[in-house]
């Protein structure tokens, strides 16, 4: 299999040919049986790291359009929980916190906040940043575990946006693998589908679903919203090099929000059923995770899955501008940054000021990076979500 950028250095020319043209995608990214394309290395804005050119990376040239991320936006809740504060309602310290995970606030919605009024923010922003208006946005990908509506809430998010020729707006639900899971999908709807501007967001409002007696789990999660918008381009300059996607029920068990059916003491349940005959009124339990297991399970995977999404994009960690995480534990950030061989001021984190806020967490740290001028154009990430499902994935990708 080609792998998703076929790049070679001008000093040592390689060029790769096969026969029986064809074209597909595959979970390590796309890929081209019939692909010819090339690389220049050069000396990046930041020290010591080898980049691509932006004029001349390339996918398999049978990709005649590719994809770039072009703006970014984000918002948080005003309400803001300290780990003092937290201490007022579970047995914990700031210091026990800080320690074990790296986190110092989060932000929580109040009971008349909504989420999506965050998404919508998040992606005016977006739009701003990119010069992109609302009617020529033709996809919206929601990437949410928490909806507020059973539905989906994504046409909700089009419909406050004034998007006038409706285009298709849909959930997709990857807990803090979404947003991950949602660039790859604009990328297909880019390339295979003709699509121009697909505006992705991670939203996700986990609060709602925190024990908050359970100080193994609740000081952990905040609700924020993020949004990027992925622009067609030329193939020549696109910026998604490659990918990789994964899940494995049998980790379930490790994290999870189950559905359960609500307690009553009438005759008929809350919802009119017949007890006993027709399905109870239900609701989703507060979050059951084991720390342990999920703490094992991401310093194992998540650096696979970065390695060899860079293998199919012909790099190597030295041309990797900047590391951008999930943010779930900085103790997991660290361990990973490690694995890959990458220095701490090439990582960027921002847990301590939000916590874990699930699929929003990765544009909500890209935007505060970008909008600092930290990220620049050019510049590419390695990028990686994990969680519930238990899902995982990484991309990699160019800003700009």
């Amino acid at each position: 299999m080609a792998n998703a950028s076929g790049l070679f250095t001008p000093a040592v020319p390689s060029v790769r040919r096969r026969f029986s043209p064809s074209l597909g995608i595959y979970r390590y990214g796309f890929w081209s049986s019939d692909g010819v394309s090339s690389r220049i290395v050069f000396t990046s804005a930041t020290q010591g790291v080898e980049k691509i050119s932006p004029s001349e990376s390339r996918v398999p040239r049978l990709f005649s359009k590719g994809c770039k991320l072009v703006g970014c936006g984000s918002a948080v809740p005003s309400i803001q929980i300290s780990n003092d504060d937290l201490s007022e309602i579970v047995y914990t310290s700031d210091e026990w916190i800080s320690v074990r995970t790296g986190i110092r606030n989060r932000r929580i919605l109040s009971g008349k906040d909504s989420l999506m009024d965050l998404a919508v923010v998040a992606s005016k922003k977006a739009l701003e940043m990119a010069d992109v208006d609302p009617d020529d946005v033709d996809l919206v990908l929601l990437c949410t575990s928490t909806p507020e509506d059973l539905f989906g809430s994504a046409p909700q998010i089009q419909k406050a946006l004034g998007c006038k020729n409706n285009p298709l707006a849909y959930d997709i639900t990857a807990a803090c693998s979404g947003f991950i899971l949602g660039l790859v999908s604009a990328a297909c709807h880019i390339r295979g589908g003709g699509f121009n501007n697909v505006l992705v967001i991670g939203a996700d409002a986990l609060s709602r679903y925190v024990d908050w007696t359970d100080r193994g789990s609740c000081i952990l999660f905040g609700d924020a919203a993020g949004a990027v918008l992925v622009q067609a381009c030329d193939g020549k300059e696109d910026g998604l090099f490659a990918f990789d996607l994964h899940s494995d029920g049998e980790g379930q068990r490790h994290l999870k929000a189950t559905i359960k059916e609500n307690e009553t003491d009438h005759e008929l349940g809350t919802n009119g059923s017949l007890l006993g005959l027709l399905p109870k009124g239900s609701s989703y339990s507060c979050i059951q995770m084991n720390g342990k297991e999920v703490f094992r399970f991401a310093v194992r995977v998540v650096p696979q899955s970065i390695e060899l999404a860079l293998e199919k994009a012909g790099l190597t960690g030295s041309n990797i501008d900047w590391l951008l995480l999930h943010q779930a534990n900085q103790r997991i950030i660290d361990a990973v940054a490690t694995r890959l061989d990458i220095p701490s001021e090439r990582v960027i984190s921002n847990l301590a000021n939000y916590g874990n806020t699930s699929a929003a967490s990765i544009p909500l740290a890209l935007d505060e990076a970008v909008r600092s001028g930290k990220v620049q154009a050019g510049h590419t990430i390695a990028t990686a979500g994990f969680g519930a499902g238990l899902t995982w994935g990484s991309a990699i990708v160019r800003w700009g």
